[in-house]
Formats: structure tokens, sequence, C-alpha cells
């Protein structure tokens, strides 16, 4: 009876250590010390975490728990049967209100995400909110399908707080439209313009009561126009200075967030300044500024803007020359040929400068604008209107950058064709005479044209008149 029991005992000893063999090797999650979701201390207090896990182990902490302030410690060692185990323990001196949050142990590698986590709360009774805004409303952002959190953090779970609209008007919470929460605040699932407005949390802490006040504000995310004062390309000369505006008008009340991507961005070459407009708070301005351009500055600017989950951008080339310069060529020949009598006519050479040159056509040597009121200049180009035979000339195209001393020209001869006339054609005979017969008569015809037109007279000869009696 006694082996037997032995034999029970021994078989009962034997799960348990199989089963805690099987527990240290399943630890996809980290586990720490403490079994609660959440503690509390007091401030001034030690708080003492430890973790452990089947690899190395990090731990994560409120913001405001620095290493480098001597406070906090961590020390790793191997645990467990054999020491197969990674073990971790936090040490937190002096804790203070602001310290109130969430401390995690997770795997160091990136393969393992899974974490173990406790909430802190550090109480305090002269700071029963973390973060106590009482002079200066914090802005809380309400967007239209997102629950709006109203984020009065508390140091201890069971501190009583009231939430007011301005003046008086009380929210309470039901747990349905409005949620109170210790670790986040008061969150509300569905707002609406109830609670756009001043809102404060007021809570009462050894007789003394204590007010954070939050602005809500409604933030609206159309983006109406994204435009820059920029050609495309835009050209430059290497050595002068760029200075690009990015203009964006957007729905009343809305913030947008203006960035820029250009070739220097990781050597932050520019100076970008961003103002809204005094004028008009829905049109804003984003300026990008670089002196001294480089060879390495010319590439594709793009200004971004987002405002909440709106985006739109913009962009232009920038080309960067190293010195100024004038080329000017034919486009095929250096006559060109046009009839008379044609509505218009474009007198046009290739043209290639910068900077943007001055342009004067001289016909003959004189202004050509000033010499007839049918040539007008658009560009490089000469138009002609009603094309007539006293616009035959040579015509020649001057340009200048006379800041640089830099010019050059080019003279195109151009030939009007004027289709053959006969003059005798234009008069009109009632009777064409007649003449005796052996008599000896001359025959004129009086042409104009050009080129010259060439004259070949053809004889037609009249049928006989059979009328009897002759």
């Amino acid at each position: 009876m006694i082996c037997y029991i032995l034999i029970i005992c021994c078989g009962l000893a034997g799960n348990v250590l199989s089963k805690g063999s099987r527990s240290s090797s399943r630890l996809n999650t980290p586990v720490l010390s403490v079994t609660s979701k959440q503690i509390v201390i007091q401030a001034s207090q030690t708080l003492q975490l430890q973790c452990k896990g089947k690899a190395q182990l990090a731990w994560t902490s409120p913001d405001s728990v620095h290493p480098d302030q001597g406070r906090l410690s961590i020390k790793e060692y191997r645990c467990g049967f054999q020491d197969q185990l990674h073990c971790s323990s936090l040490t937190l001196r002096g804790a203070s209100a602001q310290d109130t949050g969430a401390y995690a142990c997770k795997y160091s590698t990136k393969k393992r995400k899974r974490q173990a986590a406790v909430y802190v709360y550090i109480r305090d009774a002269l700071k029963p909110f973390l973060e106590l805004h009482s002079s200066i409303p914090e802005v809380v952002y309400l967007t239209e399908g997102r629950k709006l959190i109203i984020p009065c953090r508390v140091t201890a779970p069971d501190i009583p707080v009231t939430l007011k609209k301005f003046p008086e008007e009380r929210l309470i919470p039901d747990g349905k439209k409005i949620i109170w929460n210790s670790k986040h605040g008061f969150i509300i699932p569905d707002p609406t313009y109830q609670f756009i407005g001043l809102l404060s949390c007021e809570a009462t802490s050894n007789g003394v009561l204590y007010s954070t006040k939050y602005l809500t504000h409604r933030q609206v995310n159309t983006i109406f126009d994204v435009y820059l004062n920029a050609t495309n390309p835009l050209k430059m000369l290497r050595g002068e200075t760029l200075a690009i505006n990015c203009t964006v008008t957007a729905e009343w009340n809305a913030r947008v967030q203006i960035t820029w991507d250009y070739p220097g961005k990781g050597n932050s070459s520019a100076l970008i300044t961003n103002r809204i407009d005094q004028s008009s708070s829905n049109i804003f301005h984003s300026i990008l500024v670089i002196k001294q351009l480089k060879d390495t500055d010319r590439g594709v600017y793009s200004c971004n803007v987002q405002s909440g989950p709106s985006t739109r951008d913009t962009n232009t080339t920038l080309v960067i020359y190293d010195k100024p310069f004038i080329s000017v060529k034919y486009r095929h020949r250096p006559t060109v040929e046009v009839t008379a009598g044609q509505d218009s006519f474009k007198l046009s050479l290739k043209v290639k400068a910068f900077p943007s040159p001055e342009v004067v056509w001289l016909k003959d040597g004189m202004i050509a604008a000033e010499k007839c009121a049918r040539y007008k200049i658009d560009g490089y180009t000469l138009i002609i209107r009603d094309v007539s035979e006293e616009d035959a000339g040579s015509y020649t195209l001057k340009l200048g950058i006379q800041q640089h001393n830099l010019y050059r020209n080019l003279t195109v001869s151009l030939v009007v064709n004027v289709k053959p006339q006969i003059g005798e054609k234009a008069v009109s005979y009632q009777d064409p005479g007649t003449y005796l017969v052996g008599s000896k008569q001359a025959l004129i015809c009086t042409s104009h044209g050009f080129p010259p037109p060439r004259i070949q007279w053809l004889w037609h000869p009249c049928a006989r008149n059979n009328t009897k009696g002759l």
C-alpha cells in the first residue's frame, strides 16, 4: 500500500515538473511579477517590477521616465531551471505623479511582438491630474466619425472626476454617450456639436478643487487648391536665390500641414517659412528659399499638403544653367516664301535663351512694329496680318540680355509671291469695236505678278457669219 502511494506521488511530482518545463518552453509572451493589470503606489515610493521570458527582454515606460535621470535602473540576468530563461528587473526610485502610465516588458527582437504590461498609478494628493491646463486650455480636435477623448488622466483610479462645459453645464457619463476611463479620460464615441467649446475636468483632493481645461475644435479637412508661384520648368542661373511660394486654400477652420520634398532636403539647404494669410484664415503659405543655388539643387520641388486624411500636392522642376546664353537659328532656310492676300503669316526663328532676352524685329533696317501697324510681335515670332506685296524684304531678329552684355541677331529674307493679274481684264468693254479687213492692229496685254509672269498668246478664230444677203 505504501509503495502504491509512493508511486502515485512520484507520478504527480513528475506531472508537475513536466508542466513546469512545458510552461517555461511556451513563454511566447513574457511574464511579469505582478498578475493584476493595474497597481497603485504612493508618490516618492520605489516601483519594482520583474519580468521573465525565453529571449532577451526590453522595457517601455511613460515619457517622463528617462534612464539618464538616475532614478531608473534595469538589470538583466539569467533565471529559471539551469538558467534557461532571461529575466529583467525594473526599479524606479522616487516615483512621481507624472510617471503614471503603462509599463511593459517585451522581447527585444522584432519577430517577437507580444508584451506583458501593467498600468501603474502613482497617487499624489497634490496632483490628481497628470496634466493640468488651468490658464491656457489644451486644444482637442473633434473630427466627424471619430471618437473624442478629453485626456484628463488621473494619478489614482478612485479619484472622482466631473466633466463640465462652459459656463456651468455638467456632462454626466452614462457609459454610452460619455464614458469615464481613469487611464484615458472622458471618451465620447460619437461626438456632436454639443461637445464643441470649452470643457473642464474637475477633481477635489484634500478639500482643494483642481481643474484642467480643454478647448474642443471641430476640424475640417477639405483642401480646395494648391499652387506654386513658379512656372514649370523653373529656370535659374547658378548662384542665384530661389524662392518658391506654395499657396493653399482650404475650408474654413481647416488646419493644414505643409511639407516640402526637394533635392537638398537631406542637407536642409532650404529655409522654409509657413504663415497664414492675415486677411483670410483659410489661405496658407509656405515659402521655400535657397540662397546661392548649386548644381546639386536642380530637380523636382514638391509641395505636399495634408489636412487630416485629405492630401494634395503640386510640383515644379528646377533647371539650373551655368551661365546666360542666346542661340538663334533658321527653322528651315534663310529665305521664306508667302503668298500675297494671306490673312496672317508667322515669321519665326529657332531661339533658345536664358534669361529671357529683349526682342526687336527690324524690316530693312527699321523697327518693324513702327513701320507698319499690321506687324505684331508674339514672343520671338513676328506676325504679319493681311500679307501684301510690300511686306517682302529682309527681316532681322535682334536679341539682347543687357545685364549680361550678351547680344545675338539673325536675318531672314521674306519673298512675297503675287498671283499674276492682267490689267485689261479688269476693264469692262461695252463694245469691242470693228476693224477693216486687211488693216493692221496692235493688241496689248498688261500683266503683273511676282515672280514676273510668262505671257503666251492664243488665237481662237470666230465662226463665219452666213447671214443671207452678205
